[in-house]
């Protein structure tokens, strides 16, 4: 790795060490396309000299907006080996973000991959009379598509050697804007150093035996494109999923020894494990349970008992092996960032052989700032790992995590104010998160600063903590603590209603909609009961007191989520406004 300083050194290696017939996969409809190491660089360098031949030059700003595809880091690399930066876009961005961010970053050239993405776009640029020049990445009739870009460019005599040579790892690789919830979106500026040495730091993550991941998480967020970096310099095979629709499915097809993914996916998979248990009868049903009940209560590698052991060998063999069958087969190790994940399910999951290793980060910090790693003594669970080994973390006085160290951003894109207020006069970043670090060098993460609030009686209440405790439900789908400069907390809560629904018709309650389901007296009463039990460990001004059932999910595409599939707290409290001052009407 001492030979990577920019992010095209990356795939100059791969070339040099790890050339194939099959690099990467793209899913196209039902059928999956596959390009070779030598396809994948001619084209990469066609793009460069094509953009080279339209005028971009060092420093410009190439805007893209697609989901994961091969192409996209296609785009990347030819762009960062030129030394022009990737403003990636999220696909889900309003049009009022989309023309800030357009503005702000000063894009000229912007990639978008298909139809719909097109006309979001030109929507955006009419209101905003903005100048930009559009490809498309699909080929749609009437515009400038990558393909022709790739054959303008294969016509062009350049050498892009002096490009290569130009380009310093303190320059500018990637602006990458928040996504707005709390105001205006940040601008993060991340240089080729920031985020090459997140790879180096990421590189004991990954075992020599591993050859084959899948990559379904957005690539507009640094956690995916980090990671899509540390495979490359691996020379790992990488298949791009098209959503995560059908991500069982592809990860069946694909059979990855590894991917990221961010715990609610995690919890989607677990809950179908269980209800297809619950449909088992007989001996089958009670083993699959036994079996459950044994991963619940595993520990890490080193403390557990001989006679767990030999246990855990037949419910490996018995029931867990059939978990790894439902990913593929192959899986060994599943990386989850992006939100924090319940102890339970990492718990069952390493039972089960699949090793999860939760990781922490922001954007801001390129994003790994510790995490869990394969090695026996290398995971707590509970923590989000150990602080990597280029960086320098220390817990401030209200116990705010602070970091310092090679992948942290210089600041926000042309906001001085914003990059003051979270850097002290030591260079350290202030993360916003709360968390402690264990004697044995583990980082624990208790909440968001941010997210954490008082009580109407002067008391804090952490709601990530509680959220995660009631996730551990099967009868909740999402969930969301709320009480601020009020008497005690409450919750928004989503159910499960594959769950519910069986359940309902288990004690024939009778409902013709999800509205008429959660407004049924047996069904609060239930709801009561999950909230109460999840509570019991709590301290008395934490309980939450009073919940709301909600009829529909939480999205991304109705911004209550963020790409990353995060809470967005400000915008749920807004939607429910007139709820949440029903659930406060009459206070006890």
């Amino acid at each position: 790795m001492s030979e990577f300083k920019r992010i095209f050194d990356i795939i100059h290696n791969y070339r040099d060490h790890f050339a194939k017939p099959i690099m990467v996969g793209g899913k196209k409809g039902d059928s999956w396309k596959t390009i070779s190491t030598s396809e994948f660089i001619e084209d990469m360098d066609s793009i460069s000299k094509a953009l080279i031949a339209k005028g971009v030059q060092k420093g410009d700003r190439i805007g893209l907006m697609s989901g994961n595809r091969p192409e996209w880091n296609m785009i990347d690399f030819a762009s960062n080996q030129i030394g022009a930066a990737i403003v990636p876009f999220y696909p889900t961005l309003s049009p009022k973000d989309l023309a800030f961010i357009i503005k702000d970053s000063e894009v000229k050239i912007l990639f978008v991959s298909n139809n719909d993405l097109l006309v979001k776009i030109e929507e955006a640029i009419k209101d905003e009379n903005l100048s930009v020049d559009l490809y498309t990445i699909d080929d749609i009739p009437n515009n400038t598509t990558l393909n022709d870009l790739i054959a303008l460019g294969r016509q062009q005599e350049i050498d892009l050697r002096p490009y290569n040579e130009a380009v310093d790892e303190e320059d500018l690789l990637t602006l990458i804007y928040t996504s707005g919830t709390t105001g205006t979106p940040k601008g993060v500026y991340l240089s080729h150093k920031n985020i090459i040495s997140n790879v180096k730091g990421c590189q004991h993550l990954v075992p020599d035996d591993c050859k084959k991941s899948i990559s379904f998480l957005p690539l507009s967020h640094i956690f995916e494109r980090m990671v899509v970096y540390l495979y490359f310099s691996r020379g790992i095979q990488i298949w791009y999923a098209e959503s995560l629709d059908n991500i069982v499915v592809d990860i069946n097809e694909v059979k990855p020894q590894f991917f990221t993914t961010v715990p609610r996916v995690l919890e989607k998979v677990y809950d179908k494990i269980v209800a297809k248990g619950k449909s088992l009868t007989g001996v089958k049903k009670a083993l699959f349970f036994w079996a459950l009940e044994l991963g619940h209560q595993y520990q890490e590698p080193a403390k557990n008992s001989m006679w767990y052991n030999f246990r855990l060998g037949i419910a490996r063999k018995l029931i867990f092996s059939k978990w790894k069958d439902a990913l593929g087969g192959e899986v060994k190790f599943i990386i989850s960032g992006g939100a924090a994940l319940q102890e339970r399910l990492a718990r069952v999951f390493w039972a089960a052989n699949i090793r999860v290793l939760e990781g922490y980060g922001l954007t801001e910090t390129s994003p790994v700032i510790s995490v869990n790693s394969m090695k026996d003594t290398g995971v707590k669970f509970g923590s989000v790992g150990k602080v990597l080994s280029n960086l320098d973390v220390k817990i401030a006085e209200d116990g705010e995590i602070l970091v310092k160290g090679p992948s942290i951003s210089k600041g926000y894109y042309k906001n001085e104010k914003a990059t003051a207020e979270v850097f002290d006069e030591q260079g350290f970043f202030h993360t916003g998160d709360i968390g402690e670090l264990t004697s044995d060098g583990f980082l624990r993460i208790t909440d968001r600063k941010k997210e954490m609030f008082k009580t109407a009686g002067g008391k804090y209440v952490a709601p990530q903590v509680m959220e995660n405790k009631l996730m551990e439900s099967p009868f909740i789908g999402q969930v969301m603590v709320i009480g601020e400069n009020r008497r005690f907390p409450s919750a928004l809560i989503i159910p499960n209603f594959e769950d519910l629904e069986k359940w309902a018709k288990h004690k024939n309650i009778s409902f013709s909609s999800r509205e008429e389901l959660i407004g049924q007296k047996e069904v609060l009463e239930k709801y009561d009961q999950i909230v109460d039990s999840a509570m019991t460990k709590f301290g008395k001004w934490e309980k939450v007191k009073k919940i709301e059932l909600l009829p529909e999910e939480w999205t991304i595409d109705n911004g209550e989520l963020t790409p990353k599939l995060s809470l967005r707290r400000k915008v749920i409290l807004e939607k429910n406004d007139k709820l949440i001052e029903k659930i406060y009407a009459s206070e006890e």
